[in-house]
């Protein structure tokens, strides 16, 4: 019999398939209608202590690419496909004192689903890192099943924040030691793609105590600017910060973020993020090594909430453990991370047999033949 339920962080779900920390989960009603459509667990939207206002008008937009000519464009025109989101919002603007009791409601009505709660705070002083733990006494209070530390928001309006921790290695691990220092659950630690070497920031993260490697957020970017109006396409009064470019886009990218971590730690916890919208995405995750994966871009775009691309996965899923039951495969444990050893240096790839391969340069490089002179 296959078996969806997996054990992640001494967490149990009842599939691996949980909607991030993003507008999704911004509130109580979204949450719930996503528990009732099927989703394993929720990042909820992420919480801090200082205020947050947004800016005006959109806040996330999604970019379609034409096969004419590949024009990528929020604009959507016949027979496009989706290429990606982007978004410039903020965490919640809601306060923790909001928060606590829709989380303590989110478990009275589905005990036996997943909490996760996204906290973020700054990193400058001890009075920040107090923050982080006054945020994760009050939600594991209210009956958060785990703690996800936001490390990679890629524009936040304050430099100890967000993105600004997950490039910073020391930041890393001494913030994640603060957490766990207070946290009795689970503390999972997100991080930014961003950054020269996530290896680097992952293995501060585990030596801070994190259980658990969230990867990877959005990409810093900038939305197109339109031929016509010479306007970026999403803007206020004309102007533009860095937003985060998520979905299908991101995918290989991500992909290539979890195999060096994996690689790296390949004893450790890992939930995968990243261009997810049926099981087919999913699976390359778990063949590396993610033990989980969280969706976004594909669920916002599926009543927000996601119930089809939630049928999807798990359909997928069940479909894949019946085609390999022959192997013994019963449940995403007996097939995770089997395709982690394949991804080689470049160095490591076979190369042509014979004289005539040169180890990548030409005999006599440059352009011109040598002179007969």
């Amino acid at each position: 019999m296959a078996d969806r339920s997996v054990t992640f962080t001494g967490i149990k779900f009842e599939n691996p398939f949980l909607l991030s920390s993003a507008p999704p989960t911004e509130s109580e009603n979204n949450i719930l209608r996503a528990f009732e459509a099927g989703w394993g667990g929720v990042v909820v939207k992420t919480i801090g202590l200082h205020p947050v206002v947004n800016v005006i008008g959109a806040k996330t937009k999604f970019n379609r690419t034409s096969p004419d000519d590949n024009r990528v464009s929020m604009k959507k025109a016949p027979g496009s496909a989706l290429h990606s989101s982007w978004n410039w919002e903020l965490i919640s603007d809601k306060s923790l004192d909001w928060w606590v009791p829709r989380i303590e409601r989110i478990k009275a009505a589905f005990p036996n689903r997943v909490v996760i709660a996204s906290i973020m705070a700054g990193s400058g002083s001890d009075k920040e890192l107090q923050a982080w733990q006054t945020l994760t006494r009050a939600v594991q209070g209210a009956g958060a099943d785990g703690i996800e530390c936001n490390f990679s928001c890629p524009h936040m309006d304050r430099k100890d924040m967000g993105s600004n921790i997950g490039r910073d290695e020391g930041l890393c691990s001494v913030v994640t030691e603060a957490v766990k220092e207070a946290a009795k659950i689970p503390v999972w630690t997100k991080l930014t793609p961003a950054t020269h070497d996530i290896v680097a920031e992952a293995g501060a993260c585990f030596r801070g105590g994190a259980d658990a490697i969230v990867s990877s957020n959005t990409f810093p970017s900038l939305p197109v600017i339109d031929p016509e109006s010479l306007e970026f396409e999403i803007n206020v009064d004309g102007f533009v910060s860095s937003g985060g470019l998520g979905g299908p886009a991101i995918l290989p990218m991500s992909l290539a973020n979890m195999a060096r971590m994996t690689q790296a730690f390949p004893d450790k916890s890992f939930s995968g993020i990243g261009g997810v919208s049926d099981f087919n995405q999913a699976l390359s995750y778990f063949l590396l090594g993610a033990g989980t994966v969280q969706v976004c871009t594909a669920a916002m775009l599926d009543s927000a909430v996601g119930p089809n691309v939630i049928k999807r996965l798990n359909g997928g899923l069940d479909a894949f453990l019946d085609k390999h039951a022959d192997k013994g495969w019963k449940r995403v444990e007996d097939f995770r991370g089997i395709r982690r050893d394949r991804v080689k240096l470049q160095s490591e790839i076979r190369r042509p047999d014979g004289d005539d391969y040169q180890g990548g340069h030409e005999a006599v490089e440059g352009y011109a033949a040598p002179s007969a002179v």
